[in-house]
Order: structure tokens, then sequence, then C-alpha cells
């Protein structure tokens, strides 16, 4: 019987997938990587060479180690032996077909183990469990890595994310390098998130089609350099995001500075302008303000969302939310306040986006507004889609009422957010009761 050792989660979540090995309210809020399973198949026969392992470096992708078919409740019997990745890093598919059959089979609590899979020299498989492993995520879809060894001299010192395949922005291996590193062992072997996702979540996200979806975990190992072959070279990840990074912390060489709700950040405004073109025609256009040294008041913008914003330009990395920006005070439920403080941050940062035209920014927060609305938040949601021309996240609203009940329309329709919809939207009330009256 292996130990599960529950890595932080989200509290009501991020909605959808996106998590890895980390903590804090924004680690556990995380959300969204990957491409397909045809993609990988070209690199099935992983190489260990070298060579290879510097290719494989180069272009940033994981060696492919493996996939695995769960079908109507039951893991289909491998073809081939395990895969070995052959390097200290690699990614396993899982791919979990007649998902609705399979969460009407395996009950709370209990969980399928993907087939094996050798990442860094050691056996691992993915453990899913579609009804929660515990009574507390009975809601939610639990995925856990597993480290397989019997017997592990001393702990293996692991980095690790699970995404749906077709989420790229959290499959790059820089970020996954960034998450919190874990030691797994012979008494401790699971790690993983009893809430990864949301059931209704992933049930009306696009992730499901056909009633089924894939999940990619990729697993980076820590190597034991007493192990490492001599002669090998090992070449490093790409760090250029790392370093930008750096840059906007230390503020070194900065020539700009913001005034954003009584604060002061300082930035480059050339990073800027290379990543916004608001940036460009403010700070180098006939808009611009100042001289050789600037000073920018910031309007109606959240000090803390303005450093995400920042953030991202410098890094092309999703921001982490701020551990100490949900504060829970006496008598209320930490889930519900951080689900809480994490939605309105998520929305002004999809509002900072837009306003300043960095498009991916924008399309991941619609991503992860659009995977974890619920009835308390659909409708402030739906505002902010319409303002700022977010079709798909419109679609995504709109469908998730077409499928509430009775009772829970009545209780959207009577929120103020509802009425403000209505009175400033009316052309999404009529969308709304055309997809109603398609459902009838």
């Amino acid at each position: 019987m292996v130990q599960r050792n529950q890595t932080s989660g989200a509290a009501r979540g991020r909605g959808l997938l996106g998590v890895s090995g980390g903590s804090g309210a924004a680690q556990r809020l995380r959300a969204a990587s990957g491409r397909d399973a045809a993609s990988a198949s070209g690199s099935m026969q992983a190489e260990t060479s070298s060579v290879a392992r510097r290719q494989d470096v180069i272009r940033s992708v994981m060696p492919f180690a493996g996939v695995s078919v769960i079908a109507n409740g039951k893991l289909c019997l491998p073809t081939t032996s395990d895969v070995d990745a052959g390097a200290a890093s690699g990614y396993h598919l899982l791919v979990v077909e007649g998902y609705s059959q399979t969460k009407e089979m395996v009950p709370n609590g209990k969980h399928i183990m993907s087939r094996p899979f050798v990442v860094g020299g050691h056996r691992w498989c993915i453990s899913y469990a579609p009804n929660g492993d515990s009574s507390h995520s009975a809601d939610c879809v639990s995925l856990h890595l597993v480290l397989l060894d019997d017997d592990v001299a001393k702990p293996v010192k692991v980095q690790f994310g699970f995404s749906f395949i077709d989420q790229v922005e959290w499959q790059n291996p820089i970020y996954i390098r960034e998450t919190q590193t874990h030691s797994f062992s012979s008494d401790d072997s699971v790690r993983g998130f009893d809430d990864a996702v949301r059931r209704d979540a992933l049930e009306q996200s696009k992730h499901l089609k056909g009633d089924s979806f894939t999940i990619r975990c990729g697993v980076m190992v820590y190597r034991d350099h007493d192990t490492v072959d001599a002669g090998a070279t090992e070449v490093p990840l790409p760090d250029i995001q790392q370093h930008l990074n750096h840059l906007f912390e230390t503020k070194v060489g900065a020539d700009v500075t913001f005034n954003v709700n009584g604060e002061t950040i300082a930035a480059h405004r050339c990073v800027l302008a290379a990543r916004s073109p608001v940036f460009m025609a403010q700070l180098f256009g006939p808009m611009k303000e100042g001289a050789a040294t600037c000073d920018i008041q910031i309007e109606d913008m959240e000090a803390n969302v303005f450093r995400a914003l920042l953030s991202f330009i410098y890094t092309d990395l999703f921001p982490e939310m701020e551990d100490d920006e949900a504060d829970v005070e006496e008598g209320q439920e930490a889930d519900e306040v951080v689900y809480a403080t994490w939605l309105q941050w998520m929305q002004d940062l999809l509002v900072a986006a837009d306003r300043y035209d960095i498009q991916r920014l924008k399309f991941c927060c619609e991503e992860g507004l659009s995977e974890c609305m619920d009835v308390s938040s659909v409708t402030s949601t739906l505002a902010i889609a319409e303002q700022h021309h977010c079709h798909d996240l419109k679609e995504a609203c709109l469908n998730f009422l077409r499928v509430q009940s009775s009772s829970s329309l009545q209780e959207v329709m009577s929120t103020s957010d509802w009425e403000h919809i209505t009175v400033t939207y009316p052309s999404v009330l009529n969308e709304l009761i055309a997809k109603l009256a398609a459902k009838a």
C-alpha cells in the first residue's frame, strides 16, 4: 500500500489542471499545457546518447515516456514494454476513453493506475481517481505521481506537473523546473493533487471530446552527479526567462517607473515595448511620456495586478497570485475566500492584458476563467467577456448557464451583476434565451 502525500491543490481551484508540484495560493490556483499524442509518437524511441539529450534540451521538449489508455473503467493492456525516456526528464500520456462509464464504475476513494514508465532511471506511474481520492475531493478528479521502485537508497528529488494535452502554456520544461521540488522514497511514494480538476468544470470544458480526454504528466528528476557518466555533457535548459525575471526583480538598469495605487514599480522600457504595442506607443511613440527617465501614473488598476502583468511580459510564464492576497477573516471559509480572491485577480488580469494588448496573457486568463466558473461567478465573468470581446469566454459562460437548473438560473438572475448585463448588454440576454430554447 503506497502512502499518499497530498501536494497542495486548488481550494476549489483554478478549475482545470495546469497543476504542478508547488505550494501557496497562487500555485494552488494554477492552470493550463501540451500538444496531441501524434506529436509525441515521433519521439517514442527515445535515444540515450548525449547528442540526443542536447537536442532535447535545446528544443525545450521533454522526451516521450509512453502512453497509457484507460477505457471504460479499466487500464488497457500495453502492447509494448515500459517506455524509458532515457533522460532525467520526460512525459507520459494518460488517455481516458469512455470517461462517463469510468466515472460510474470507479467510486470515490478508488483509483486506476497507469502503466509504468521510466524517467531519470526510476519507475513511475500515474494514479487517476475519477471521483476523487477522499471524501474531501468527491467532486473532483484526483491525479498523483507514484514512485514504483521498492527499495530506494535515498530520496528521489522530483519536479512534476499535470496538464491536458491541448494546454501548451504549462508544459514548458522551464516552468516545471521552477516548481517546488518534492522528495519521493519507498515510504513516501505518492505526491499529487486530490483536487486536480473539478468534475463539473471538466465536463463543460473543451478538453473533454467524445467522452475522452488526455492528461500529460511531465516529470523532471534531479540527477545524482555521482552516477552521471564522467564523459556525458549535460546541456542546461534555456534560461533567458530566468535572466529576464532576475532583471525585473533587481531593477538593474530600470529606466521607467510606474505609480500604481500608491506603489512605485520600476521596469525597462525596451522590454515592455518589445512585448506590448501599447507600451511601445506610450514609451517610444508620439504619445511617449517623459524624456530619458519617466514616471507614469497607472489608473484603475491594483498594484498586484500590474506586477503580474509585468511578470508575464518579462518571463512569458503565467504569473502567480501573491500568497498574501487571500486574507481569511474569522468565520469565513478559507476555500471560498481563496477562490473569490483568485477570481477577482484573474478577472482584473484579463482586463489588464486587454488594455495593453498582450493577447497570450489574455487568452490564458480566458482559459482559466472559463474552466472554473460557478453560479456565483458566471455573471461577473460574462460581463467582462462581453466588454472585452472575449468570444470563447462568453460562449463558455452561456453554455454554463444553459445547463443549469431553474433554481440555479433564478439565483443567477437575482444578482446585481445580472441586472447590469441585461441593462448594458441586452444582446447577451437574447443569446442566452436562444440557447435555452435550443436546449428545450
